[in-house]
């Protein structure tokens, strides 16, 4: 019997790992290991439309280098598509790491496969991708769904390229964009991004289980850390932060210098797609989630009918989700504890309401802080807070004063980053124009990372940013309120997790410098 020859498969979706150069020795135990949430959406998208894809989860099943490219040629694509996103706002950067390593191993080695890269980074700085990567034919310059379909859909010769919206690529090796594309409109989210191709993953029938948690999501036990999975309910946000370059994904202009602040807007999947994709994950056996949104807790009208249809189908699930201290409704807070968010991450960044309200673009309502936490956690529902020291107008004294704040509300866990210019965001328009040093690598662009280079402040330097921020996690971390209000809720077991976790110090470049200068500057005594 003849077998009829196989479809050569059109798109492999590529993650390639950068967790250790991005988290150091918290990447061994500590970081979450998510699922490629976009390659995800972008494969199920495609295979919507007919097209043969593949996913290769490189951190996942722990592959060298050298294994993923030969996977990769295993796999025969016509095109091969690295999907560089994260679990962090810095991630699409810092993740760029692994990944352009991968594509340049794969071009050196088999250069026959076409390249392609998407993600927040490609939004930001397109051109300068392809002209630093030889391993880079095209980027998509937004979640690139149409400007993805449209390239499947070619031949993919060069003169097919040309002719597609929404792509950069080179000619005679300049690079250059195609007039954009649009994402996807509000009115198309359940047609044209339906849902997460979970059977890609690698494990058959337990697909999540090779992912983790956050450490803190199940209340610091490492036991249901795993199966984990990650999903958006939207897409986007409504406002305008100086440091955050979220919306960059939405972009929808080819012009230099476009930001997250001109595409701020979200768009929804509606409650009803939403709680089938609760309900494959129930049937998987998936009992911790993430809500990946940058504001889930905004608009009603989609999340009070998905947080109902939870409640109703009663899952035993642990969720969390993010949400700005001034959009918090308290009269909705048990909604979502019976609706099994356990977590709401706070974006309170600085104590100071000046500082907050400069990088928040005059957006930020005056709101009591310390009510609005502790009705969180009067509800029934754990607090993340999320602090950024080293703001452009930072002192040392306004950087104390987040740190006091921050030790006062003795959230059950604090997010404590540097200050980054990150790609895409207003603040990296402003450092490039201004003159502000930055980072000259991916890793720089880490918050945890040993070569993380935050922006200096109008009074302090980008060593002594950091060292702050360091010794601030450290003194919050090992605070003894902190641990007994661990242990008082979660356990002694809890608490000894997370004492053991603070002993993993982190090194970092700029602080190892800095004290090198100083040593050179003592006199020596004769």
């Amino acid at each position: 019997m003849i077998m009829p020859l196989q479809k050569q498969l059109d798109v492999l979706f590529v993650s390639a790992d950068s967790s250790i150069q991005a988290y150091q020795e918290l990447a061994k135990t500590y970081s979450a290991i998510e699922p490629p949430t976009w390659a995800l959406l972008l494969a199920q998208s495609c295979r919507s439309k007919g097209f043969g894809v593949g996913i290769l989860d490189c951190t996942a099943e722990k592959l060298s280098m050298a294994q993923a490219v030969e996977r990769i040629n295993e796999a025969n694509p016509r095109l091969v598509c690295f999907v560089v996103y994260g679990q962090n706002p810095n991630s699409g950067t810092t993740n760029m790491i692994g990944n352009t390593q991968l594509a340049d191993m794969l071009k050196e080695r088999y250069p026959e496969y076409q390249t392609c890269f998407v993600g927040s980074h490609m939004s930001a700085l397109p051109l300068q991708v392809l002209e630093d990567h030889e391993g880079v034919d095209m980027v998509l310059y937004n979640e690139g769904v149409y400007a993805l379909h449209n390239l499947l859909t070619s031949n993919l010769t060069a003169e097919d390229i040309k002719n597609i919206r929404g792509i950069g690529h080179k000619i005679n090796e300049r690079p250059m964009l195609n007039a954009p594309e649009k994402v996807v409109p509000q009115e198309r989210m359940d047609i044209d991004l339906p849902g997460y191709a979970w059977d890609l993953l690698p494990y058959d029938k337990k697909p999540l289980d090779l992912y983790r948690s956050h450490f803190w999501h199940t209340e610091y036990n490492h036991d249901k850390r795993t199966p984990f999975a990650a999903v958006y309910t939207s897409l986007g946000c409504r406002f305008k932060c100086d440091f955050c370059m979220i919306n960059i994904v939405n972009r929808n202009s080819d012009v230099n210098d476009t930001v997250s602040a001109h595409s701020s807007h979200m768009r929804y999947w509606s409650p009803e797609f939403m709680l089938k994709e609760f309900d494959k994950l129930a049937a998987m056996g998936t009992e911790t989630i993430r809500i990946s949104d940058e504001m889930f807790f905004l608009d009603k009208r989609y999340y009070e009918p998905l947080l109902n249809g939870l409640i109703e189908r009663d899952y035993p699930i642990r969720t969390w989700s993010y949400a700005r201290v001034d959009t918090v409704r308290p009269q909705y807070l048990d909604l979502f504890q019976k609706a099994g968010v356990r977590w709401l991450g706070i974006g309170i960044e600085a104590a100071n309401q000046v500082i907050r309200k400069e990088v928040s673009k005059g957006t930020f309502k005056e709101v009591n802080i310390r009510e609005i936490v502790k009705s969180i956690q009067d509800s029934g529902i754990n607090v993340g807070a999320n602090y950024i020291f080293g703001f452009p107008d930072d002192t040392y004294e306004s950087m104390e004063e987040t740190l006091a704040l921050a030790l006062e509300l003795n959230t059950e866990f604090a997010n404590m980053y540097p200050c980054q210019a990150l790609p895409g965001s207003p603040l990296h328009v402003r450092a490039q124009h201004e003159g502000w040093k930055l980072p000259n690598s991916y890793a720089g662009y880490a918050f945890l990372s040993y070569d993380s280079e935050p922006l200096p402040t109008k009074h302090l330097s980008a060593a002594e940013v950091i060292k702050f921020r360091d010794d601030a996690w450290q003194k919050y971390f090992t605070n003894p309120a902190y641990l007994n209000l661990l242990e008082s809720k979660f356990g002694k077991e809890q608490r000894k997790n997370v004492e053991d976790m603070s002993k993993i110090k982190l090194k970092r470049k700029l602080i190892e410098q800095s004290i090198s200068r100083q040593k050179k500057k003592v006199p020596v005594l004769v």
